[in-house]
């Protein structure tokens, strides 16, 4: 699925109904990846929401769900180097939401193994952050724990999504998960 804006991961045991339960709520697809769906809604943040509202009336309804990462935006690439650019890019559209917070950016990759290396993705992406919030005179600050905001970024094969996460949002909805 090309243009995804929700990544599901199921439970152990629970991807079929996982699947079934994200396809009454829009489009689903499967990956490559164990356990790890992709989902086109018409509304990605409205999702998390409606998941609330599902669990509040049945209790069971989502816990084949694991985590539920909804995208503000999507992009495909093809290397290593296309990725950091294309995800700077992305998260340096958040600077105003960011500036003068602490936060962190955390990404979780399936796929790309040997190439792109998570935890070296993170720092050069909080760094674009850190630079353009002192650029723009609003400077913010890392912080891993307790941080006003989380940047998630998921990479699926040769596709990533990013999204901006408050510490309300991440109280507020247990399936985001981002770490």
């Amino acid at each position: 699925m090309r243009d995804w804006n929700v990544l599901a991961t199921a439970r152990e045991g629970g991807f079929a109904r996982a699947r079934r339960l994200l396809a009454g709520l829009g489009q689903v697809a499967e990956t490559r990846f164990y356990n790890v769906l992709l989902a086109r809604v018409s509304d990605p943040r409205a999702l998390l929401p409606r998941l609330s509202e599902l669990a509040a009336a049945d209790p069971g309804s989502v816990a084949c769900l694991a985590r539920v990462a909804p995208a503000d935006r999507t992009f495909a690439f093809q290397t290593a180097e296309e990725f950091l650019a294309r995800a700077r890019e992305a998260v340096l559209e958040l600077l105003p939401a960011l500036g003068g917070r602490s936060f962190h950016v955390r990404v979780h990759r399936r796929g790309f193994k040997g190439t792109l290396h998570s935890q070296e993705a993170e720092r050069l992406l909080a760094g674009a952050v850190l630079e353009g919030l002192e650029a723009a005179g609003r400077p913010g600050r890392v912080a891993f724990e307790d941080a006003d905001a989380v940047v998630a970024v998921e990479i699926v094969g040769s596709q990533a999504a990013v999204a901006l996460w408050t510490r309300e949002d991440l109280a507020r909805w247990p399936l985001l998960k981002p770490g």
